[in-house]
């Protein structure tokens, strides 16, 4: 007769196993390389939706398919939620912190303090090779999908909230997305 008892020395017995009952999955590994994925259907093509828990944006290319792109966000307490449309696209932006990141801040930003100084496009520039600028009702939220001077960051949560693509896929998505682009942000 099976007993409660046979049945939990069974089973501390199974689990102090290696690769049975409790034995830990392997982790997926972060990969930001671009790559066709399979979407919901609720999402449009021409849409890009990012996923911040992820780390990955997507750009709808068809009904059910998309391209997969790695990206960073922003840390907690500064990401960007909700529904945007690219209202302008630079190659080799200029920068400047916004006055809350100059304040967060002050030592990183300590040569924007107290005057109008513009960082020029180009390869030192945080907001690297492409920026996209995110609108909501035709006015800036100062939030960007955006190149960036640090491949590191990428699948992690570190930017005061813009989306930080490697500048490679950044082209990539710049070329392929027009004004007037819808970005839901979830």
């Amino acid at each position: 007769m099976f007993s409660r008892r046979n049945f939990l020395i069974t089973a501390a017995a199974v689990s102090a196993v290696p690769g049975t009952a409790h034995a830990k999955k392997k982790p997926v590994e972060y990969d930001p390389t671009p790559q066709i994925v399979r979407i919901k259907k609720q999402f449009l093509p021409g849409q890009l939706l990012v996923a911040p828990r992820s780390f990955y944006l997507y750009f709808v290319t068809e009904p059910r398919k998309a391209i997969r792109y790695g990206c960073g966000v922003g840390k907690a307490g500064l990401e960007f939620t909700g529904t945007a449309t690219i209202d302008v696209k630079k190659e080799w932006p200029t920068w400047r912190p916004t006055e809350e990141m100059i304040e967060r801040d002050p030592v990183a930003y300590a040569k924007f303090k107290d005057n109008d100084y513009v960082q020029p496009g180009g390869g030192d520039n945080p907001l690297g090779a492409r920026a996209l600028y995110l609108f909501q009702n035709g006015v800036d939220t100062y939030f960007r999908i955006h190149g960036t001077t640090q491949p590191q960051t990428i699948g992690r949560a570190v930017s005061n909230g813009c989306i930080r693509m490697l500048n490679e896929h950044v082209i990539d998505l710049y070329n392929r997305v027009p004004i007037g682009t819808v970005v839901t942000v979830v």
